[in-house]
């Protein structure tokens, strides 16, 4: 092996942890670690502490094992050198952070990891690994008016999964606000009341390449069908990516309606509303109706103050109570956020030996927020167009010629055009199926009404100040 061997296997797998964990957690966790050698199977890197080493450990030690095993086969190890700070010495550690890797079958995410989908099952239950996160579970799923009515009704299912007035649970909010968490929370509480059940997450990607890879092989479509329809208690998440791919919705249509008429539970998560997605069969969109449509919204201040001392709490640390106030009036926009400012902050502190000080935050998050611009989609620019006007979407997105409605509909057109990159071909099929044409004469005409009705500008002046700032 050459000497710069050790640089490109810990290269390939930085790859495969950036894909995966939030962009913040990489660049404070991974980026100040260095690949020193590789001997055989065994990866040695260098961390700045003994604390980072034990966090990586505890928090990362999974991920990495995975993405070694990729790189390194079953047999692979790794080993850390830690800087120590006094004189600038570096003392070797043997220690292994993979948790005798090549004892432990766990599969690398991205490759298929729910038991062989294409296997008739025979008389005997299923052996399926459910494929949940035991961090993502409801003793750390913090609850406030944000996400009250969606984590009682997850209560209600774990208690009486498939008879209940919740199936589909469709749970629907921004990025980050804890779809992901609560959806497999339920499904944790399940497999624990009821041991025999068989619970399954999956992502609709992973769903849709499992599809596919059925199709293109023969007789195993049956088969995928079968498996899916084996399950007692289904979790697909972003359910959204399942728009324009006809074949996919079709087998998950079946799929959904086998499992509902059996009683059997559905758990579903997207980015948006049943009403507002886009692309996907009707038949396929009144079903996601048919039970109860949860939203998970922004976390409002009380929450945060809660999710921050519950963090903390569970990371060991103890933070001044000015320091978590201020977190919490500052960073607003989701609960991942909220954890990797946290995260941040405790990793500044380690790092430079700094007691955690209000200073200290107020400089952090500072250079977080200027960092971080609010990303605008045509779906925000919608919602905030809806809630502005106060109406639903439903109405938004409906036929209606009403003036309030086609108003709004052409300043959410006008929005899109403006600050986003879609074609108008994109921005009038997501706003009620329009076609480019619509979207160009919408355009048009906010920016003459602009120029000419001062009350109707302050409308719009209004709206792309929320966008911005929400």
């Amino acid at each position: 092996m050459t000497e710069q061997d050790h640089k490109l296997v810990w290269n390939s797998c930085l790859q495969i942890v950036r894909d995966i964990i939030h962009p913040q957690s990489f660049k404070t966790w991974f980026e100040p670690i260095k690949a020193v050698r590789l001997n055989g199977s065994v990866l040695t890197i260098e961390v700045p502490s003994h604390f980072f080493r034990e966090y990586i450990e505890e928090h990362f030690v999974d991920l990495l094992s995975k993405a070694l095993r990729r790189e390194l086969g079953k047999e692979a190890k790794l080993e850390y050198s830690v800087r120590v700070v006094s004189g600038g010495e570096t003392v070797t550690v043997p220690q292994q952070t993979t948790q005798e890797i090549k004892n432990k079958p766990v599969p690398f995410p991205n490759q298929p990891n729910i038991a062989n989908p294409f296997v008739i099952p025979g008389l005997k239950p299923l052996q399926i690994d459910p494929q949940l996160n035991p961090n993502y579970n409801f003793n750390n799923f913090i609850e406030g008016e944000c996400n009250r009515l969606a984590r009682s009704a997850g209560m209600n299912i774990s208690q009486n999964p498939g008879r209940n007035a919740f199936n589909p649970l469709f749970l629907h909010g921004g990025s980050g606000l804890g779809k992901t968490h609560l959806a497999q929370a339920i499904g944790i509480e399940i497999k624990e009341r009821f041991p025999e059940k068989i619970v399954l997450y999956v992502s609709a990607n992973r769903f849709q390449m499992q599809f596919m890879d059925a199709v293109n092989v023969k007789n195993q479509l049956t088969d995928f069908l079968h498996f899916y329809q084996m399950i007692d208690v289904l979790i697909i998440d972003d359910v959204q990516e399942f728009a324009g791919k006809a074949g996919t919705q079709n087998a998950f249509f079946h799929i959904f309606s086998h499992l509902h008429n059996q009683g059997k539970q559905l758990i579903l998560t997207s980015d948006k509303s049943p009403a507002e997605l886009q692309d996907l069969e009707q038949r396929l969109l009144s079903r996601f109706k048919w039970g109860l449509s949860a939203e998970l919204n922004q976390p409002d201040y009380a929450t945060r103050i809660a999710i921050l001392k519950a963090k903390s709490y569970n990371d060991g640390i103890e933070l001044p109570e000015d320091v978590i106030s201020f977190i919490a009036s500052r960073v607003s926009n989701n609960v991942r956020e909220i954890e990797g400012t946290l995260v941040s902050l405790l990793a500044q502190a380690t790092l430079n030996n700094r007691k955690i000080t209000l200073e200290l935050a107020e400089n952090l998050v500072d250079k977080l927020i200027s960092k971080n611009k609010v990303e605008i989609s045509i779906g925000r620019i919608q919602k905030v167009v809806c809630d502005y006007f106060k109406i639903t979407p439903e109405m938004f997105l409906s036929a209606s010629r009403k003036r309030e409605l086609v108003q709004a509909r052409q300043i959410a057109m006008y929005l899109s055009r403006n600050h986003t990159n879609n074609s108008l071909a994109t921005i009038g099929s997501q706003i009620g199926g329009r076609d480019h044409a619509t979207v160009l004469h919408a355009y048009n005409t906010v920016k003459d009404l602009m120029d000419t009705d001062r009350m109707f500008k302050k409308y719009v002046v209004e709206i792309e100040k929320q966008l911005k700032t929400n």
